[in-house]
């Protein structure tokens, strides 16, 4: 379907976050998206409810109201005893800005965070819950300036978006006409390590299927990705409070985990896909590198509902037509049998004299809701005639590098400099910058 203001189908809304937009508050910003706009502040006071004194524990609340002007026919101000829907939407927005604490580090202060609604076209509580988040860590911020936090308690970063079933077609980030109109209404809490904190779902026209669930929680992902990524963007001064994104690696490779640590400068939470809960084993039947590595990427992360990376290597040799290629660790029979590869390699290059070959390695980042990103790298040398060198795998003793060494004569770090895996890697990473 076309929708209202021109966007994909699982696109947000244009989001702007202007962060000390209230002098005042110990934290603040204003968070637009679209045409909704929220003035989000934090406030800290010494001390905390009666329910928490002497425990040590700090405490997170919120409150939440609409200005008269913020809807088309003026809306009353809240008296005393706010409306029901205000006071719905401010324990949702306290709940889930108190996942993002360690309330034992904040010490016994409550942070209090004001969100007021100046224009609203859908998606208010939404924009609170992200923005009140960058109050909440400005707030902390300036909490450790001052010396009266010393340890950082900020242990989640949290967002949330709308999503919405509108004429049978999935929606991301609805707009008021579409909110109005929409079959099934959908509110997503999350943090980020792809944790649900809230979903609040309603078929409001109609029931809603499985699959259209699925496609709802997809779009989620891909909405609370991109505004976690508005608010690393706004949170540039007081990045080191932020936890790293978390992205599953379609490996158990505990060595592999953390050579791309390494290659990705440390900037991503990177766990193996056991301990992001895949238990399978992805049938690697691609006639390519790119092939297999997304097939792995693909069904980890629908399993997961995380971001992951996966990558698949081989020796290509020119003259064989790209052979062992995909098959290179059974090019034998038998999976990982070094010694009967590299035999019958030599066997098939035996009275061959052009011997340029290639370690290929393609890298896949399967995104939930989102189109995967596959690239590719190379690391041209020569096959030998005979093995040389005590170190490395697979065929590194018959690739000679143009350095003069064969990878097997390569300590780890030389390799890993230079490999076709680094090279992957490199491009990967600035994937992954612009995508989280």
């Amino acid at each position: 379907m076309k929708r209202h203001d021109g966007r994909k189908t699982f696109e947000i809304r244009p989001c702007q976050i202007i962060t000390d937009f209230a002098e005042n508050a110990y934290g603040s910003c204003l968070i637009c998206t679209g045409k909704t706009k929220v003035i989000c502040t934090a406030s800290v006071e010494e001390g905390v409810p009666s329910f928490l004194r002497n425990s040590g524990r700090g405490w997170v609340t919120a409150e939440y109201a609409m200005l008269p002007a913020s809807t088309n026919t003026r809306k009353a101000r809240d008296g005393i005893k706010k409306d029901g829907r205000s006071v719905e939407i401010q324990r949702l927005i306290g709940r889930s800005l108190r996942q993002a604490i360690d309330m034992t580090k904040l010490g016994e202060r409550t942070i209090t965070l004001d969100c007021d609604v100046l224009q609203a076209d859908g998606g208010t509580r939404t924009a609170s819950i992200t923005g009140a988040f960058v109050a909440l860590c400005l707030a902390v911020h300036k909490l450790m300036e001052n010396g009266l936090v010393t340890e950082n308690p900020i242990i989640s970063q949290v967002a949330a978006v709308s999503a919405g079933i509108v004429e049978d077609t999935a929606l991301l980030d609805l707009c008021y006409v579409e909110d109005s109109n929409a079959q099934t209404d959908m509110n997503l809490v999350m943090n980020h390590k792809g944790e649900f904190i809230e979903l609040q779902g309603t078929g409001e026209g109609r029931a809603f299927t499985n699959r259209e669930l699925n496609q709802l929680l997809n779009a989620g992902r891909a909405g609370i990705r991109a505004l976690m990524r508005c608010q690393r963007e706004a949170l540039e001064r007081c990045f080191y409070l932020l936890p790293k994104p978390r992205i599953a690696v379609a490996s158990g490779n505990a060595h592999k985990l953390r050579e791309l640590g390494e290659l990705f400068n440390g900037q991503y939470e990177l766990i193996s896909m056991k301990d992001a809960g895949f238990t399978g084993d992805p049938e690697e039947n691609g006639d390519s590198f790119e092939a297999n590595a997304i097939i792995k990427a693909e069904a980890v992360m629908r399993e997961t509902g995380l971001p992951t990376l996966a990558d698949d290597s081989g020796l290509s040799v020119d003259a064989l037509g790209g052979q062992p290629g995909v098959y290179s660790a059974r090019y034998a029979g038998e999976h990982g049998n070094d010694g009967a590869n590299n035999e019958l390699l030599l066997k098939n290059m035996e009275d061959i004299e052009d011997r340029t070959c290639r370690f290929v390695c393609a890298m896949a980042l399967a995104l939930p809701g989102g189109k995967t990103r596959v690239v590719r790298g190379e690391c041209v040398g020569e096959l030998l005639r005979e093995l040389t060198g005590e170190g490395g795998f697979g065929y590194d003793p018959l690739f000679l590098y143009k350095s003069g060494k064969t990878f097997a004569e390569m300590s780890e770090k030389q390799k890993n400099k230079v490999s076709h895996r680094a090279v992957a890697a490199e491009a990967m990473y600035e994937v992954l910058r612009e995508e989280l």
